[in-house]
């Protein structure tokens, strides 16, 4: 059984950065898509980034491209997510989860609210961790 456990988060200064990881334990995570979603306060949860199992393929929404990396260890099993010039509008709750698309991630997979508020598409979440933006 795949589970997922994310780590990193706490305070962020506003223009600072941070570090996400997730963690697979249980099955392997090469197999699957890796998706990193948030939650603002008060807001429905969001698409941040995806990655494709092995890597080649990702996706970013509009509000992080240019500032997020999103990156993969398949032989660690571990996914991480680099955020820089971190902002007020960052902050909420970052969650990390494993998905199979029928014909591979695309990018609907990421960003459709459809997609990312059940379990069809995206079959494994971790509990989520918590960004704090405050100078």
């Amino acid at each position: 059984q795949l589970q997922l456990a994310e780590s990193g988060g706490g305070l962020v200064q506003p223009g600072g950065s941070l570090r996400l990881s997730c963690a697979a334990s249980g099955l392997t995570m090469d197999y699957y898509d890796i998706g990193w979603f948030r939650q603002p306060p008060g807001k429905e949860r969001e698409g941040v980034s995806c990655i494709s199992g092995g890597g080649g393929t990702a996706y970013y929404s509009n509000s992080v491209k240019g500032r997020a990396t999103i990156s993969r260890d398949n032989a660690k099993s571990t996914a991480f997510l680099h955020l820089s010039d971190v902002n007020a509008e960052d902050a909420g709750v970052y969650f990390c989860a494993a998905g199979q698309g029928p014909v591979g991630l695309v990018e609907a997979m990421c960003m459709d609210p459809r997609h990312i508020s059940g379990t069809e598409i995206w079959r494994v979440w971790g509990k989520g961790t918590l960004i704090t933006v405050s100078s």
